[in-house]
Order: C-alpha cells, then sequence, then structure tokens
C-alpha cells in the first residue's frame, strides 16, 4: 500500500514538473526586431529629431481595397507595420515600394508620396510618427 501511495506521489510531481515545463516553455516572452534603419524605404537618410518636446502618435490607417490615398508629405520621421492587405507605395522621384502583410517601413520625410491599395481586401497599417506639439504629421499636396 505504502509502494502505491509512493507510486502515485512520484507521477503526480511528475505531471506537475511536465506541466510546469510545458506553460514555462510556451510562455517565454520574446522579441524580433523588424526593422532598424537610419534611412527611409527609398534610401533617404532621416532627418534629425526636433529639439523639442517630443509628442509620439500611433495611427491605425485603412486603405480599402482598390483606393489609394492623396498624395502627401509627413514632415516627421514615421513607421510602420503592415497588418493585413497589400500596399504600393510611389514617391515623388518614381521609387517604389510593394509592402505584404506583416512587412516593416521606415517612410520617407518630406517627399510627397502615395500609397495605393490594388487588391480585394482592405489594407492595414498601423504607424508610429515622433513629432512634437502643433506639429502636423501629415499633409496633404494640392
Amino acid at each position: 500500500m505504502l509502494k502505491n501511495s509512493l507510486l502515485i506521489a512520484i507521477l503526480i510531481l511528475f505531471s506537475f514538473y511536465i506541466f510546469k515545463k510545458e506553460v514555462m516553455e510556451t510562455a517565454a516572452p520574446s522579441s524580433v526586431t523588424l526593422i532598424q534603419s537610419e534611412f527611409s524605404w527609398n534610401g533617404d537618410s532621416l532627418p534629425h529629431y526636433p529639439s523639442s518636446k517630443p509628442l509620439i502618435s500611433i495611427l491605425k490607417i485603412t486603405i480599402p481595397a482598390h483606393s489609394e490615398l492623396p498624395l502627401h508629405y509627413h514632415p516627421v520621421i514615421n513607421a510602420g507595420v503592415l497588418l493585413k492587405g497589400e500596399l504600393f507605395v510611389i514617391d515623388e522621384d518614381g521609387n517604389e515600394l510593394t509592402l505584404k502583410a506583416g512587412d516593416p517601413i521606415v517612410e520617407v520625410v518630406n517627399k510627397k508620396h502615395l500609397g495605393k491599395n490594388m487588391g480585394d481586401e482592405d489594407a492595414e497599417i498601423i504607424v508610429f510618427y515622433a513629432g512634437t506639439p502643433g506639429m502636423k504629421i501629415t499633409e496633404k499636396v494640392q
């Protein structure tokens, strides 16, 4: 009887060990650098940050299927990750970039460009802007 109880206790402890090991292995945090650059996607050097108080903005932008963003520029450094869909980007010099879901981008600064969603599903992108209070993050070109 004691031998059976000891065996059951060992099996229970072993089960807890296996369970804890699986939980610890699957719950470990991880980090992956998607992009790190001193240059925008078209190769331009990024400008210096403004010397005033920072204002960080994070936008989720949806570009409907078969539509495009108007010609615009960003006076602030910004970067993002396309969450879903595809996005075609072209700048004023004719440089082109096609993003697919999961792709990161360091956007051009003070350069006219536009984005087109030529796909059949909406494109969603999260963009982080490093500006200052009172500074616009996007300017439309008339």
